[in-house]
């Protein structure tokens, strides 16, 4: 995922940028609102200090937003609520008070393109469909629902929402921390052995139709198996 962080304060934008490529972002770091709106992108996500020294990052936000749908989350020492109120009211997404921990930021990145790129629709019922990943899985986000050749799988809560998180992107090898602070909790902080368990209940819960491919010393790869016992990454969106 490629992010666009605007920030003058450079032991701020070091920490920022160092810790969001711990975890597989791309970053991009610009110091001024003039070089924000000449980057030529794309960007998947704009993280924008309003403290900017040559213009105000409010004006810098809604000139963004005028261009495009681009998320766009302000990050800013000002704690005036007044300041959140007009960020948000002119396109900002989400705002962060300074001081932050890079897990925070991470993790509203992650609930604002959630909410930014939904999944495309099942025909025939615009936003309500399960999502289809291969021949024999389908997966009802609204329902929280897993189906198999048809047949709904018990899975346990944290089962489901293990599932749920690998499968919005098939193939990408997540870590055992992005895993952990997506389905347990931001602030976790035990053993992650519990991860391990889960992962082995929905390898069979759900053999045949998905893989779970464990990568020594960094984390987990999910893919989908398709016609003939190939795994995959592909998806498709389609009625069940």
């Amino acid at each position: 995922m490629r992010v666009l962080l605007v920030e003058d304060d450079e032991p701020v934008a070091e920490s920022l940028r160092r810790g969001l490529k711990r975890y597989g972002f791309e970053v991009e770091w610009v110091t001024t609102g003039r070089a924000a709106l000449d980057h030529p992108g794309p960007c998947d996500v704009v993280l924008l200090d309003l403290g900017l020294p040559d213009t105000d990052g409010l004006d810098v936000c809604k000139a963004l937003r005028a261009r495009g749908d681009v998320p766009i989350i302000v990050i800013s020492a000002r704690s005036d609520e007044t300041d959140r109120v007009v960020g948000l009211e002119i396109g900002a997404d989400d705002y962060v008070s300074k001081p932050f921990g890079v897990r925070e930021v991470i993790a509203r990145i992650r609930a604002v393109m959630r909410r930014a790129q939904p999944r495309t629709p099942t025909a025939g019922a615009p936003g309500n469909g399960p999502d289809r990943y291969g021949p024999r899985l389908t997966v009802d986000r609204k329902a929280a629902r897993v189906r198999l050749d048809g047949e709904e799988v018990a899975l346990a809560p944290k089962e489901y929402d293990l599932l749920a998180f690998l499968t919005e992107e098939p193939g990408a090898l997540m870590s055992r921390e992005q895993i952990m602070e997506a389905v347990w909790d931001a602030n976790w902080f035990g053993p992650t052995k519990t991860l391990d368990v889960h992962v082995a209940a929905l390898r069979r819960k759900l053999a045949g139709a998905i893989t779970i491919e464990a990568v020594r010393g960094v984390g987990f790869r999910l893919e989908i198996v398709q016609d003939g016992g190939d795994p995959s990454t592909g998806t498709d969106s389609a009625a069940s």
